[in-house]
């Protein structure tokens, strides 16, 4: 790997100072650094700062510098380019996150190295269609979610797994998570933990108004459509609780497993059961 890319999250106070020093000592080491984010613009001190299109362009991996939602937004950056990517952690929980700032030096020597495996993650891409018509396409690595607005009542979602149809869910949403979104809202919601090796998906109502509602585990070649069918809420589609779009009524959301993987470089022997034992205790406290 000779051009690492980082992507920082500028709002974290310490990572500017914290970019310097990866990006010192990488080009000691003869890589070539290239830096972007949100106001990384601002950064002085030498580095090699560009934009997003031109650092997917060089990068031969890319560096998460913030937290897992700093992780999530690279990830999408990245989809379906084949570039690896591992997250240090500058937030509080950080379950996605490879290692914490402690550990920059020797996962650092690593890279360099080759000292590391590469894990495939599963992604979702989610597809709004409206009267027939195809209007937006998003990825994501957690989860598709469709939920309703501030002061909205609860939404009737109209739900079908390959056609056929599951059920009408009053609810105040519904959640498609991938295993890696398994830990996230999903988890919030009651839906099960899910080993991010595997493959599949999980539809998750968000406080439905029925006693029987329950998550429902499916196959990864599976195909979510979800109409919207309630016309006086606002509803809005999220991927990954970052990117957003509002839904009209009879809207309908299409979720599938997406043509390509996140693949997460991994430096370090911690397991996913190991970090949940550590992370999710953490999270709770």
């Amino acid at each position: 790997m000779n051009s690492i890319g980082i992507i920082m999250n500028f709002e974290k106070s310490e990572a500017l100072s914290i970019t310097r020093q990866i990006a010192e000592w990488l080009e000691k080491h003869g890589k070539t650094v290239l830096v972007t984010g949100p106001g990384s613009d601002a950064a002085d001190g030498g580095m090699n700062v560009c934009s997003e299109s031109e650092m997917v362009e060089k990068a031969d991996c890319i560096i998460a510098l913030g937290g897992d939602g700093t992780l999530l937004s690279s990830a999408r950056v990245i989809a379906g380019l084949d570039i690896p990517l591992f997250g240090v952690n500058l937030g509080q929980l950080g379950f996605l996150t490879e290692i914490e700032q402690p550990d920059i030096p020797p996962a650092l020597e690593k890279l360099i190295s080759g000292s590391y495996d590469i894990e495939k993650r599963m992604m979702i891409e989610a597809r709004v269609s409206r009267n027939g018509e195809e209007i937006c396409a998003f990825y994501g690595l957690n989860d598709a979610v469709i939920t309703k607005g501030a002061f909205a009542r609860l939404i009737r979602l109209k739900t079908f797994v390959n056609n056929e149809f599951v059920d009408i869910f009053p609810a105040d949403g519904l959640i498609i998570s991938t295993p890696t979104g398994s830990t996230a809202y999903s988890l919030s919601a009651g839906g099960p933990l899910v080993s991010p090796d595997l493959e599949l998906m999980i539809v998750t109502p968000i406080c439905p108004h029925t006693l029987y509602a329950r998550p429902l585990v499916i196959d990864r070649d599976s195909i979510v459509r979800v109409e919207l069918q309630s016309t006086q809420a606002e509803v809005m589609l999220t991927i990954d609780g970052q990117s957003g779009f509002q839904l009209e009524p009879f809207d309908e959301v299409i979720v599938r497993k997406a043509p390509f993987y996140a693949r997460f470089l991994k430096l370090n022997q911690r397991s996913f059961y190991e970090i949940l034992r550590t992370k999710l205790k953490e999270g709770g406290s």
